[in-house]
Order: C-alpha cells, then sequence, then structure tokens
C-alpha cells in the first residue's frame, strides 16, 4: 500500500518537477513585480500538495520499510543482512575477525 502511494508521489513529482521549479522562481525573483509574482505565488498553491519533492519516502523495494533504508540500493539493512547471509550480495560477507 505505501509504496503505491509513494510511486504515485514519484509519478507526479516528475511529471510537475519542472513547472514547480519555475513557479519558485519567479517567486523568489525580487526583480519582478510583485503582481507576477503573487500570481506565480497562487499557481503555485493550486499544484498538488503530492508533487513536491518533501512528499517523497525513501523506502525498501522488497519489504516497503520506511526507515533505515540504504540510498544506494533502496533496502533496507534487515534485508540487506539476511541477503548477505543468504550470500546472495556478491562480495558482501559477515565480518569476523
Amino acid at each position: 500500500m505505501n509504496n503505491i502511494r509513494d510511486q504515485k508521489r514519484r509519478q507526479l513529482h516528475n511529471e510537475l518537477e519542472i513547472k514547480r521549479l519555475e513557479l519558485l522562481s519567479l517567486c523568489h525573483n525580487t526583480t519582478l513585480s510583485p503582481m507576477i509574482r503573487f500570481r506565480a505565488q497562487l499557481t503555485l498553491a493550486k499544484l498538488p500538495r503530492n508533487s513536491a519533492r518533501v512528499r517523497i519516502r525513501n523506502r525498501c523495494t522488497l519489504t516497503g520499510r520506511p526507515r533505515a533504508v540504504y540510498r544506494q540500493w533502496h533496502v533496507s539493512r534487515i534485508m540487506i543482512r539476511e541477503l548477505a547471509a543468504a550470500k546472495l550480495i556478491p562480495g558482501l560477507h559477515k565480518a569476523s575477525w
């Protein structure tokens, strides 16, 4: 369920990212007239909340776990431990000295 919701948010963000960045740059540009900046703010407020980058959550692709997810592999620490124990990750083994 959460992975589906997160995927929808990612897709919406990808579709509206450029438009959102353009509107943000118009809002922050102090050389423009206040009316143009205000209209840009109104248009930005009408965009869906889920199109914002902060609404995206890194989740484990295998389990959907939201915490302790390694960004490099998009897998949680628990799944990395299980995959390493099963020797499914090449070059990774349990440390012993």
